[in-house]
């Protein structure tokens, strides 16, 4: 049977999700944990497009077809692989003719519950932009590079507080060297659909912890309604020393690629100044990473300054700890900062 439903009651459902969107409009974003099983290639639906703009609905419609026919077998077996239990949703753009055919197909071929999403992945992405302009009560981590913010939020995550790791989800450290080791960056889309999906696992009425980010991480954006909540909560600006900082950071990349090490290097090289970026690759070479950080750190700390000295004052409040040690620093800053 096929039945619609609305886009909040299907993500409440503990049922597998088909998108039958082409690989492109999924690759671009889509609900997380959705299967691609997709009615047409892109270049078929880009044909598709072309007969319906430039001929007619039905022509369009009779080449959609022709496309289909002989793939209804393959979307049987690939739906059963999906949802063995022949219980699933199923959305397109809109919840339009994709999804209605690609439902009634597995209707009539044994599937007993099939829910098409009412407006489609449209639908979800307005839920998704919806959620990120509601109010939340956010504690914003501040500190240098090296600091071990994302440590902190981790140990404060252990021992029960809320935490969202926005580099964790962007797959980026949000600096020149923040890509290294790191899987590849979705588009700014799927970042903020996946983390919608993280922020739905949060209490809303509880404090959030959330480390301080510029707009852009690496290549994709903070949703502009959190980040100006975040610009608007007071910081807590965790203040440790240069040095120590320094060790942590050839923790962080000290195993790393020398060569895409040297290349961040590059990327920087303007601020850094010739002379700076000269020594620092000659480290590099070397193996003296603790040299390479305290470079890259004299980088980094100024511009972090600059971007800080931009809220107001009465809205960063400092706090100085004297090492890296997450364990200790996250229960310091529970004991400090008002929950």
């Amino acid at each position: 049977m096929v039945s619609h439903t609305e886009i909040e009651v299907a993500l409440s459902l503990s049922l597998p999700v088909i998108d039958v969107r082409s690989p492109g409009e999924f690759e671009k974003g889509h609900i997380p944990g959705a299967v691609n099983i997709p009615l047409f290639s892109d270049e078929e639906r880009a044909r598709v497009g072309t007969v319906y703009k430039q001929q007619s609905p039905e022509k369009a419609k009779e080449l959609g077809y022709s496309f289909v026919l002989p793939k209804l077998e393959f979307f049987i077996e690939e739906s059963l692989n999906v949802a063995p239990d022949k219980e699933v949703i199923v959305h397109c753009w809109r919840g339009g003719q994709r999804s209605q055919a690609f439902a009634q197909h597995l209707s009539e071929n044994g599937f007993g519950s099939v829910k098409v999403i009412e407006g489609g992945y449209k639908s979800f992405r307005r839920h998704v932009l919806e959620t990120f302009e509601k109010p939340y009560n956010l504690i914003v981590l501040g500190g240098f590079t090296g600091s071990g913010k994302t440590h902190i939020l981790y140990e404060l995550h252990r021992t029960g507080h809320q935490i969202i790791d926005l580099e964790g989800l962007a797959n980026h450290k949000g600096s020149a060297f923040g890509g290294i080791d790191q899987p590849h960056q979705s588009t700014t889309e799927q970042f903020e659909n996946d983390l919608f999906i993280e922020w739905q696992k949060l209490d809303a009425e509880k404090p959030i912890w959330i480390e301080d980010e510029s707009l852009d991480i690496g290549r994709v954006k903070i949703p502009y309604p959190l980040y100006q909540q975040m610009r608007d909560a007071i910081v807590y600006f965790i203040d440790i020393p240069q040095k120590e900082r320094a060790k942590i950071l050839v923790e962080d990349y000290a195993d790393c690629d020398n060569a895409e090490l040297e290349a961040a290097i590059h990327r920087i090289s303007k601020r850094l100044g010739g002379l700076n970026e000269r020594i620092a690759i000659e480290e590099l070479h070397k193996g003296n990473y603790y040299e390479v950080a305290m470079i890259a750190l004299g980088y980094y700390d100024k511009g972090y300054l600059k971007g800080l000295n931009k809220r107001e004052k009465d809205r960063v409040v400092t706090i100085p700890l004297e090492t890296t040690d997450h364990r200790n620093n996250a229960k310091k800053l529970t004991e400090i900062i008002p929950l």
